[in-house]
């Protein structure tokens, strides 16, 4: 039972991870249909911006409020710079160009993270110094509690945005139809441009809370990036709920894989997973 603990909470930190990234696709998607590949990318931008604010080298030494708002920041407005120059610019309005898009942005994030940063894997003290609970034998570490706190603020937050809020519904609206939304009055461009800023503040928020628990390398996001999407295919893509629950699912499937089975099938479980809900029910648990 011990082991099964640990292997849990191990389960849910990771879980709480791939949940916020998976916020990142969701949020975009509907909004915009579109899935952006490199979204992996803006997480990896909020954690080594992390290093640079708050890490054991750090230029600035930001508080450590400041320094999540700003990485936040930081992924919201790289998601309008790239929505304006690599998306808006397209003539041909496909979503297989688009994707193509995305996964080019992805090089060339990673290529210029690796410019800036350098190769070197580099650490980030976490928000509090506190020891790591024990429950029955098992640890959960306070950071772990951290980010399951932000990533429930997030859900809720996200839902009340859509939901009761006329700028979330014209968002939504321009998504479903276009021309019908901009022959109502929406800016469909604007709302395209903002639907992009919250998936990159998304990403760029996920990168800075994971900072204090994993190495920070600017190769990170592509296999972040990769979990992320398969948690949110797992729930339903579009779906917040979907992503949370998919997140979980994934990481508590993830660690109980490694700790019963074999480590080496840590990266391989997310991809099965991803082929099964494809395979077994391609909208996913709530479509």
């Amino acid at each position: 039972m011990q082991a099964f603990l640990q292997y849990l909470f191990t389960g849910l930190t990771n879980g709480a991870i791939y949940a916020v990234i998976a916020l990142g696709y969701s949020t975009l998607f509907s909004s915009t249909e579109l899935i952006n590949f490199a979204q992996g990318e803006f997480v990896m931008l909020g954690a080594m911006l992390m290093v640079t604010f708050v890490g054991m080298n750090a230029a600035l030494h930001l508080p450590w409020p400041a320094a999540i708002l700003a990485a936040a920041a930081a992924g919201a407005l790289l998601g309008v710079v790239f929505e304006r120059l690599a998306i808006r610019t397209v003539r041909r309005d496909d979503p297989i160009v688009l994707v193509i898009i995305t996964v080019g942005a992805s090089i060339l994030f990673r290529s210029l993270g690796t410019l800036v940063w350098g190769k070197d894997p580099a650490v980030v003290p976490a928000f509090t110094q506190a020891e790591p609970l024990d429950i029955a034998g098992a640890y959960l570490n306070v950071q772990s509690l951290w980010i399951l706190g932000i990533v429930i603020l997030m859900v809720l937050f996200l839902t009340l945005f859509y939901r009761k809020t006329l700028t979330g519904k014209a968002m939504e609206a321009a998504a479903f139809n276009k021309k019908a939304a901009a022959l109502l009055g929406i800016p469909t461009r604007r709302m395209t441009s903002l639907a992009f800023a919250l998936s990159g503040g998304l990403g760029g928020l996920a990168g800075a809370i994971i900072a204090p628990i994993t190495m920070n390398t600017c190769d990170m996001g592509t296999m972040l990036g990769i979990k992320g999407f398969s948690a949110a295919m797992l729930g339903g893509l579009g779906s917040f709920r979907g992503a949370v629950l998919g997140g979980f699912l994934l990481g508590v499937a993830e660690s109980l894989g490694v700790g019963y089975v074999s480590s080496s099938l840590k990266d391989a479980i997310a991809f099965l997973l991803l082929l099964l809900i494809l395979y077994a029910r391609p909208s996913g648990i709530f479509g």
